[in-house]
């Protein structure tokens, strides 16, 4: 991590004591109501992790926060590794680095001189997309999808553990009900199902980078 993220880290920790301090000056804790076993087998009240009965406003909105840039850093996390990870370390398909292209400011013009050439395929041929080049914009970089076996293996495990999860939670409501079993066998379906996205983004889909011409 370099250090614009220690210093995200240290801003998000700077801002989440205080609302936790106000958070834990909430209501009182309140008693259990469990639901009489001699009518029903459910116990939604069983889990894992002990928790308390009743969260005050304020600990509800430390909670949210924390879960919403937990979230923010799941996406960076893959976005990151959908475009670094798996893609080749190599020139751009157009015959130069990245850093060697003619750089243009936005809402500048570039000579024709200055326009990159054609991508080309991995395998030398040109890259014909009529839909995105045009006179105004055209493609600068192009790789193909890897097809690794990596991704195959990827996809396939988490499409069994969606399923697993998936019955887990089909059985839990079929059965006891707990409430943290519920959160937890939905969040890993949900999960799993993300994550083959980005796996299949990642490994059997072309990366594509276009320029584009901007007046202002």
């Amino acid at each position: 991590m370099n250090r614009d993220g220690y210093l995200i880290v240290l801003l998000v920790v700077l801002t989440l004591l205080p609302m936790w301090y106000v958070g834990l000056h909430g209501e009182p804790p309140s008693e259990e109501i469990a639901i009489d076993q001699s009518v029903s087998e459910l116990r939604p009240l069983d889990g894992f992790l002990d928790t308390p009965n009743k969260l005050s406003p304020s600990q509800v909105g430390v909670i949210v926060w924390v879960a919403l840039l937990a979230l923010v850093a799941v996406l960076a996390a893959a976005h990151r590794f959908m475009n670094r990870a798996v893609r080749p370390n190599e020139p751009s398909a157009t015959g130069g680095t990245a850093g060697e292209e003619t750089a243009v400011a936005d809402g500048g013009k570039a000579s024709d001189a200055s326009r990159p050439s054609s991508a080309l395929r991995s395998d030398g041929g040109p890259v014909g997309f009529p839909w995105l080049s045009t006179e105004e914009r055209w493609v600068v970089e192009y790789h193909d999808a890897t097809d690794a076996v990596e991704g195959l293996v990827a996809m396939g495990g988490l499409t069994v553990l969606a399923i697993v999860f998936a019955a887990l939670f089909t059985g839990e409501y079929l059965t006891l009900a707990r409430t943290q079993y519920f959160g937890v066998y939905a969040a890993g379906m949900f999960l799993s199902l993300a994550g083959s996205t980005v796996a299949y983004y990642a490994w059997f889909m072309p990366h594509i980078e276009v320029a584009e011409r901007r007046d202002h």
